[in-house]
């Protein structure tokens, strides 16, 4: 899976932005935290959940399972507005 050509992500230190084209099946920004932008920056490549679950793992010390719950409720979110190709 991979994001849509028609969404454009933008990564700050503090924020990250996920923007819809006027292609896009969906109209609006998507506003999130680090690990949010972390996520739109490995779905620029095609990969996989448990690819991404991975990678925030070895960045990010957290709770067993709260990655995992994060990374399942962005890419749910993600798939409900047409983001993802997969």
């Amino acid at each position: 899976m991979k994001l849509n050509k028609n969404f454009i992500p933008h990564i700050t230190d503090d924020e990250s932005l996920l923007a819809a084209t006027a292609d896009a099946p969906f109209s609006g920004v998507i506003r999130g935290n680090k690990t949010t932008g972390l996520i739109f920056q490995l779905l620029t490549h095609d990969t996989d959940r448990d690819t991404v679950v991975a990678e925030l793992h070895s960045r990010f010390d957290a709770p067993e399972g709260k990655i995992e719950a994060d990374v399942d409720k962005i890419i749910a979110q993600l798939r409900k507005i047409g983001a993802l190709d997969e």
